[in-house]
């Protein structure tokens, strides 16, 4: 069975009966004809869906001219992409400047010759088909390279986890946990989606680390313990300066993620709200899913030890606003262990220094 084809509808305004019916009788065997005979009408037939492709519009109607009409089209952004072409007996010079100014397409002057009327409207479907096709064409490229920069950075911060011998689940656990933990919170859904990109480059400064004090399987000295404090301010070089938020976010927690809410952390002692909301999440992330997790040095610390731990921890270590909201979220916290739960073959040895020792 032969699928029927959709003509393209075409919105006529004209306060003149007969005029709608010339227009009509013109363009009817091509297209699908609506007709409105005052602006206040096009204004709602031209939202109803499915919406014209393209509308003929009269300037000298009552009440509302067709100048006023184009304007109320071009304001609504329902309709503000609909060409619009004015046919008219208005043919001076300064009414056709205003009518392109005023956003139409094209300006035809009363009495219609058909010939041009049937050209110009076809010539305009076919422009704004193109550019519907267009914009459809540069949206899909545009979501395709969202969804690689996301790719990247992901890729990026897993390479920084498998430099410290981890799994690639750690960075997917402490991003959901770090997630769930922002929404609890109430933070705008892109701020966090922002987070749940951003926070697998928290650890990418251990990139910069030698392999003899990354690696080491003992407590680190003194000396060591310096150097692997560096880590964050080589994630933030890394990173590097740049507007896209999403950077911005993932410096800012590779930067800050080692500060603790007392102002005794690291690398530069800021304390409660001077550590940027983004970074105090991800701290109790990281540490949770670091107790959480078994590792060749440790068995996995229960749900409950790890509980305990925060809580002991807030107002020192954590932020205690945020440590009680995650405590909160008991349930959603074991969904996320359960789905993404460490494979017994693939444990990995690690240093202590998600825990802040």
């Amino acid at each position: 069975m032969t699928q029927a084809v959709t003509k393209p509808i075409v919105l006529v305004v004209d306060d003149s009966a007969d005029n709608i019916q010339i227009l009509h009788g013109l363009l009817s065997d091509k297209y699908s004809i609506r007709a409105a005979t005052s602006g206040a009408k096009a204004l709602a037939l031209a939202a109803i869906e499915p919406m014209p492709d393209l509308i003929l519009l009269d300037v000298m109607m009552p009440e509302m001219d067709g100048f006023q009409t184009c304007i109320r089209l071009k304001h609504n952004p329902l309709t503000r992409h609909i060409p619009i072409i004015f046919v008219t007996a208005k043919t001076d010079i300064v009414d056709e400047r205003t009518g392109f100014e005023l956003g139409a397409v094209d300006y035809i002057s009363k009495p219609v010759k058909p010939a041009i009327l049937e050209a110009r409207v076809k010539t305009h479907l076919t422009l704004a088909s193109r550019a519907n096709q267009l914009e459809s064409l540069v949206q899909l490229r545009t979501q395709e390279l969202e969804s690689a920069r996301y790719k990247i950075i992901h890729k990026l911060g897993r390479a920084a986890e498998f430099r410290d011998n981890e799994t690639g689940l750690h960075i997917i656990r402490m991003s959901q946990y770090g997630y769930l933990l922002a929404r609890k919170i109430d933070q705008p859904a892109h701020w966090c989606q922002l987070f749940l990109s951003a926070a697998p480059m928290h650890d990418i400064g251990k990139i910069g680390i030698p392999d003899a004090v990354l690696l080491k399987p003992g407590k680190l000295t003194a000396e060591e313990y310096i150097i692997i404090q560096t880590h964050p301010a080589i994630g933030a070089k890394i990173i590097g300066d740049d507007d896209d938020p999403l950077l911005v976010m993932a410096k800012e927690i590779a930067l800050y993620h080692h500060e603790r809410w007392d102002g005794t952390g690291y690398p530069n002692g800021l304390s409660q709200d001077q550590i940027p909301l983004c970074a105090r999440i991800a701290t109790i992330a990281d540490v949770f899913d670091a107790l959480t997790t078994p590792r060749t040095y440790k068995t996995a610390w229960s749900i409950d030890d790890a509980f305990n731990y925060l809580r002991d921890g807030a107002g020192s270590q954590f932020d205690p606003l945020l440590v009680t909201a995650f405590l909160e979220c008991k349930a959603e916290i074991i969904d996320i262990c359960t789905q993404f739960a460490e494979p017994t073959s693939r444990l990995a040895a690690v240093t202590a220094v998600e825990l802040n020792d």
